[in-house]
């Protein structure tokens, strides 16, 4: 075959990945119906290596080939043309390495801006511009937005990035330990997640063993992140609605959960809870009681503040039909985590990629929605519910493991010549590592896909045909990260 076939966090050996054509890569993703969760190079002295990787949710499994680009070889027919949401995987490729997708249908900048960005333009007597950005009125991060507009409504929108040049993955190969601290800052709103993802990586590279209590305290974290977050997206929804009621009490609401994830880690973000290894504090019985009573609560403030707003006709009317990306749309661009399932695309790392800690578990999936602002506000709602659910039950499988060690020392030497893709999925979506080490054991690639990496262009299609006044309520709906895409 012309792929080696993995699963989530499994190491393989690298020099087993097959070389192929990038046609034949088009070919076989297509036979495959797979979607595309990573694309990215690597240089091998005068050669790039591009490495692929395709996951089949249906069946939790990873399919992992390359394509050799000599220094004479500076092209390929773009794989966009039939698969669109390869659109921006191709257009950081080519940016990183100068290897040209011919015929990308959109070939733009994706974090370098620095010279003349190539705006799309529409003309006639009514067209006009509006700019907004990079620097913004809240203490957000830079990001350029363009819309094209008639009037108020908004024919198109385009999303500038990449002001914030970090050089974050060559980070992780500079260090020669283990950086836990740097990999829970990446994306400061999901520090649970892609810490989770770094180590989980590392522990598969290293031969690591973490105890089953270590992996039931990481999960109960990340449910935690979940909810917080949910919380506070759905106050700021009903803040950009001026329902300053909902905005107030969820933003009240919030500072409970993370309140609590203060107690146990000192971090109100869960920052220094995970290291490789396992985690650094213990949930006791105490603890538990305390989080299953704080939860309680939670869920009769949720309950009762998302039950009003959803009978009142002006929340209503704001958010209903407003912004829609479709399923054909959303699962055509790749999206991805909560943005593609409140179009109805199922895709969910935790269920999708045989997670014995929550496929174990007896939880209701979310139900599949529409694609507008009130299908990604009532998404929120159900996954808080849903990961309130999961949290609950962890802690009552937590008991079964009390005298576990929440933290073993791991083995400092990775394995050579080996690749391991470690998926999580974090509030926004999937995160997903890829770690490659060399001959010597020591990294060599460490690449990172952020959700809001796929989930961008949806936000752009959402706007379309809407009010430019909606457009702050279609961004609050997505709740992307600039941070996410200028690694």
């Amino acid at each position: 075959m012309n792929w080696v076939i993995t699963e989530n966090n499994k190491k393989i050996n690298a020099l087993d990945i097959p070389t192929i054509s990038t046609e034949e890569i088009r070919s076989d993703i297509e036979k495959m119906k797979t979607r595309v969760v990573g694309f990215f190079g690597k240089q091998e002295f005068d050669n790039v290596r591009l490495y692929v990787i395709a996951a089949d949710d249906k069946v939790g499994k990873l399919y992992i080939t390359s394509s050799l680009f000599t220094p004479e070889v500076k092209s390929y027919e773009s794989l966009t043309q039939t698969i669109p949401a390869l659109h921006i995987f191709e257009r950081e490729f080519y940016e990183e390495f100068g290897i040209e997708p011919l015929n990308h249908p959109w070939l733009k900048p994706v974090r370098n801006n620095q010279d003349a960005y190539p705006f799309f333009e529409m003309k006639g007597e009514d067209i006009h511009q509006v700019a907004v950005g990079p620097i913004h009125a809240g203490v957000i991060e830079p990001g350029h937005f363009r819309f094209m507009c008639q009037g108020e409504k908004v024919y198109d929108l385009e999303i500038m990035l990449g002001y914030q040049h970090r050089g974050v993955e060559e980070l992780f190969l500079k260090n020669k330990k283990y950086n836990n601290r740097l990999a829970e800052s990446v994306c400061g709103d999901m520090v649970i997640g892609y810490n989770m993802a770094y180590s989980q990586a590392m522990e598969a590279l290293s031969d690591t063993q973490i105890s089953s209590k270590a992996q039931i305290i990481r999960r109960i974290a990340l449910e935690m992140e979940r909810i917080a977050i949910h919380i506070g997206d759905m106050g700021a929804i009903a803040g950009d609605m001026a329902y300053l009621m909902g905005a107030s009490i969820f933003g009240i609401t919030r500072t409970l959960v993370i309140n609590t994830m203060l107690e146990i880690s000192g971090s109100r973000f869960g920052r220094g809870l995970i290291d490789v290894g396992g985690v650094n504090f213990d949930i006791d019985k105490k603890m538990s009681e305390k989080i299953i009573n704080m939860l309680n609560d939670v869920a009769k403030t949720v309950d009762r503040t998302t039950n009003v707003m959803l009978k009142t006709p002006s929340c209503i009317s704001r958010m209903e039909r407003t912004g829609v990306v479709n399923q054909e749309t959303a699962k055509a661009i790749g999206a991805v985590g909560m943005a593609a399932r409140s179009s109805g695309v199922d895709i969910d790392i935790r269920f999708d990629f045989n997670d014995k800690w929550y496929t174990s578990l007896d939880v209701v999936k979310p139900f599949r929605a529409t694609g507008d602002v009130h299908s990604r506000f009532k998404l929120r709602y159900k996954e808080i519910k849903q990961s309130i659910q999961i949290v609950k039950k962890l802690l009552a499988k937590l008991e079964e493991y009390e005298n576990e060690p929440v933290k073993v020392t791991p083995n400092t030497s990775l394995t050579p010549n080996s690749l391991v893709v470690s998926m999580t999925e974090g509030w926004r979506g999937e995160v997903i590592h890829v770690a490659i080490t060399g001959s010597d054991g020591q990294l060599v690639r460490y690449k990172i896909k952020d959700p809001s990496f796929n989930n961008w262009y949806a936000l752009a299609m959402a706007v379309r045909n809407n009010g430019v006044s909606d457009f702050p309520l279609c961004n609050k709906s997505f709740n992307l990260s600039y941070c996410g895409n200028d690694l």
